[in-house]
């Protein structure tokens, strides 16, 4: 189906992904109280698709809605950063190493197509320039063929975008750390396709631990 004979998203879906892209670009600011009834003239929809989608976002801790049912973009804290390092130094380096035992031909195909279209992220980054990371990442996550460990990683990526962003607007990487990161991305592609568990997971938990999120906790400490 090409992108013209698809279906146009429902109003609750429109108003979900719009309010989301621009809590994920910075266009709604941490801490910003959301005016339902300006946003919803804004998006063209009523307040009741609106708050269908500030109740989704609510639970993925994009939005804090109140006992009055006012609404806020959440903010970000160096606890929150630090909690999400915490799980990542994890589950992302046992996704890797689960992947590398498990990827199917076209778990390669598709880690060999992310990673070719991985570009260093700059403080000007938007939603598209972090969704190609995230399907770079996707692709590790999905050749570990474990769903549940899938959905939990999923669930963390757009808190921690807003994280990347934070780090990335307080000071562009230098081109060493651009290069660090893309031979990072190299070795755990390389590590996975190969079938080597205990390299993709030692590469896996180098990335994290110099990532952007975890430099955050100190941007936001300072």
């Amino acid at each position: 189906m090409n992108a013209s004979s698809r279906p146009a998203p429902t109003k609750n879906v429109y108003a979900y992904q719009e309010l989301r892209r621009r809590i994920l670009s910075g266009e709604l600011r941490q801490g910003q109280p959301i005016s339902q009834e300006q946003l919803a003239t804004e998006l063209g929809v009523s307040t009741t698709p609106l708050r269908e989608a500030l109740r989704r976002l609510d639970a993925e801790g994009l939005v804090a809605i109140d006992a009055h049912r006012n609404a806020r973009v959440t903010e970000l804290s160096a606890e929150e950063a630090r909690s999400l390092y915490e799980v990542r130094e994890q589950m992302d380096p046992l996704a890797a190493k689960l992947a590398a035992t498990r990827r199917s031909e076209a778990d390669i195909a598709a880690i060999r197509a992310a990673l070719k279209g991985l570009e260093p992220l700059t403080p000007s980054a938007d939603v598209d320039s972090l969704l190609v990371h995230r399907a770079f990442h996707r692709s590790i996550y999905t050749a570990s063929h474990n769903t549940l460990l899938m959905s939990l990683l999923e669930g963390l990526w757009d808190k921690a975008d807003r994280y990347r962003q934070l780090r990335l607007q307080a000071g562009p990487d230098s081109p060493e750390d651009q290069a660090r990161v893309k031979e990072e991305h190299s070795a755990i592609a390389e590590a996975v396709i190969a079938g080597d568990a205990r390299a993709a997971e030692r590469a896996m938990r180098t990335h994290v631990r110099a990532s952007l999120g975890k430099r955050a906790i100190a941007t936001l400490t300072v």
